[in-house]
């Protein structure tokens, strides 16, 4: 499976921030729209990544205040990347290794969307379902799995 694949299952929302923007504004985006993350853009490139690690360390390191506190002085400027080509297998290794929750995906140098962790295993987890059922139906006789009854 490719990011290309997860993409389309997850849909086209997507959540961006410019260097410019305000830390207070870029974290009450997040939070108004449930989200871990924005893609920072600047001039139709991804320049950066802010997600709630960012958001939290720079507010600490500011007496707890978002007082002054631009999206450019907390962004991750390098975040990693992937393309809609990217296997499935490779997006959780550089995950894993980076300890990163999210991905921008990058096509001919367009933001096309972002991979979650929670993308990544949602997709597995109904793979697996998915294969399970399958082999399930192939043989015969399988008992069919019940849901436990409410006590």
């Amino acid at each position: 499976m490719k990011v290309r694949d997860i993409l389309r299952l997850k849909g086209s929302a997507l959540y961006t921030t410019t260097p410019e923007d305000s830390l207070a504004d870029a974290a009450r985006v997040m939070s108004e729209n449930d989200i871990g993350s924005l893609v920072v853009m600047a001039h139709e490139r991804v320049v950066g990544i802010l997600t709630f690690r960012e958001v939290i360390d720079a507010a600490v390191s500011n007496g707890g205040s978002f007082e002054g506190l631009s999206v450019y002085r907390s962004m991750d400027p390098g975040p990693l990347i992937c393309t809609l080509e990217t296997e499935l297998d490779e997006v959780r290794r550089m995950m894993l290794d980076r300890h990163a929750r999210y991905l921008p995906v990058i096509d001919n140098r367009r933001l096309m969307g972002v991979i979650s962790f929670y993308d990544v295993a949602k997709t597995v987890v109904d793979s697996q379902n998915l294969e399970n059922k399958l082999l399930k139906a192939y043989i015969r006789d399988w008992p069919e799995e019940t849901e436990p009854s409410e006590k």
